[in-house]
């Protein structure tokens, strides 16, 4: 797990020995990432190392992150075009009731916390890592304050999104030869968000570009709403692709058409405070024939971009698309990971063990579409050659060569022991084959290692 504990490289939590700490528990936990902390750590004493680093003072989830972000900042930076997708999913501990700090969810019935980072993912969604990330529960009694009208968007959960936006064009200024955008769902549909660039630009601060499904049919400068002008902008392109199944849909083929037209919207009244009109992009993606039984997959997408062509209408409709890596991300964190099943006394202990499986997960992603994109790739880029050459020995029952095999051949070596073919025609391994694999991976190379110290014994 050599790039894993990489991550933590630089990090400095005030003490060399926690620093290693850290270090030691993370490869401990990555190389099981479904196996429960005292599982993964592999003894008592290990386990009670890693419950005290949970419980130090100067180990919270922004300590743990801080030497991850710099490490996605610089993989962003050697690209030019990254988008940084935020989104927000919660956290059930419901039944928990031993875990100290937790807030309502949905209903006060329902206790848990909740996540909200941000993932930087290239076009071609290999993820580069995560790039921001709030932690949070809410307030007993809090519900519904956030539906508000009145109150300011810096006393709501909603500006989350905002300072996420922020923290982007913050990035931005320092890597200008990257561009950034900006890809959200339909939360991030605040109009202080999207009038933020604009106010940046009139600041001469730096700003990223922003790309956010459209929640509201907002009115517009010249008296129509935004749907209405979408719909009658002219077709520019017509695009097919396949979309995953969810919880309220099965997966299917879609052919959508793509309209876009240049708006202005028109400010929302604010009480103490004048936002300016925006000038946006909307971009209408509408199905074709869609089944039957299924409604039509339809979005409106805002964005600060201009489309003028059929070209530029397939660039940003295949950026949105990108937007579901960090829903494989959450579904990494929570199934593969399993952190909802953590045993922690308090949510000081759960944020610093939910900063490391962040990590953890984006590994796992990462792997699984490197080997997607860059197949040729020498494994030993991201395995420790104890660990390629402990996968090799097992799968194929023959001693490794000297030549690392390629990453795309190490990738379905891993994924077999989680259960995938490698048929022919079966494509590339999942995140969920890979988790399992890698939890493996870890058995085999600690088979060895003990292997080594028994004929050390022998020939002593």
């Amino acid at each position: 797990m050599n790039d894993l504990v990489a991550e933590l490289e630089t990090i400095n939590l005030g003490d060399h020995r926690l620093n290693e700490r850290a270090r030691q528990v993370l490869a401990d936990l990555g190389a099981q990432p479904g196996a429960s902390i005292p599982a993964a750590c592999g003894g008592w004493a290990e386990t009670k190392a890693a419950y005290r680093l949970f419980d130090h003072d100067r180990v919270g989830p922004q300590a743990v992150l801080e030497p991850h972000y710099a490490g996605s900042e610089q993989r962003l930076g050697e690209h030019p075009l990254v988008l940084c997708i935020q989104d927000t999913t919660e956290l059930d501990y419901t039944g928990k009731s031993d875990i100290e700090g937790l807030g309502p969810l949905n209903y006060e019935t329902r206790r848990g916390l909740y996540l909200h980072p941000t993932l930087a993912v290239t076009p071609d969604r290999v993820p580069l890592g995560v790039l921001d990330a709030w932690i949070w529960a809410r307030e007993p009694g809090s519900l519904g304050q956030d539906k508000d009208p009145h109150r300011p968007i810096e006393e709501k959960e909603s500006i989350r999104w905002l300072e996420g936006y922020q923290r982007v064009c913050e990035l931005q200024a320092r890597v200008p030869e990257t561009r950034l955008i900006y890809t959200a769902d339909r939360e991030a549909d605040i109009y202080e968000v999207l009038a933020e660039r604009y106010l940046a630009q009139q600041a001469q601060r730096p700003c990223a570009e922003w790309l956010i499904r459209s929640e509201h049919d907002r009115k517009l400068a010249d008296g129509r709403k935004l749907w209405e002008a979408a719909a009658q902008a002219p077709v520019l392109a017509q695009v097919e692709f396949d979309i995953p199944a969810t919880d309220q849909r099965k997966a299917r083929h879609i052919v959508q058409t793509l309209q876009a037209v240049r708006v202005t919207l028109k400010a929302p009244y604010r009480a103490g405070e004048a936002l300016p009109d925006v000038d946006v992009t909307a971009l209408l993606a509408k199905e074709v024939n869609p089944p039957a039984d299924e409604e039509p997959i339809t979005w409106l997408l805002l964005t600060s971009v201009p489309i003028d062509t059929a070209e530029q209408a397939i660039e940003v409709l295949q950026w949105y698309l990108c937007r579901w890596q960090i829903e494989v991300f959450f579904r990494i964190l929570k199934s593969g990971c399993k952190v909802e099943e953590l045993q922690l006394e308090h949510l000081e202990r759960l944020e610093p063990a939910l900063a490391c499986y962040m990590i953890i997960a984006w590994r796992v992603l990462y792997l699984t579409m490197l080997g997607r994109t860059c197949p040729e790739l020498p494994c030993n880029v991201v395995f420790a050659d104890e660990e390629w050459q402990a996968v090799y020995l097992v799968a194929k029952r023959q001693p490794p060569p000297e030549v690392p095999p390629s990453l795309n051949e190490m990738i379905r070596m891993v994924a077999g022991f989680g259960g995938f073919l490698n048929r022919k025609g079966d494509g590339f391994p999942g995140p969920q084959t890979l988790w399992i694999g890698l939890q493996r991976t870890r058995d085999f190379v600690l088979g060895m290692e003990a292997q080594r110290v028994m004929q050390k014994l022998s020939y002593g």
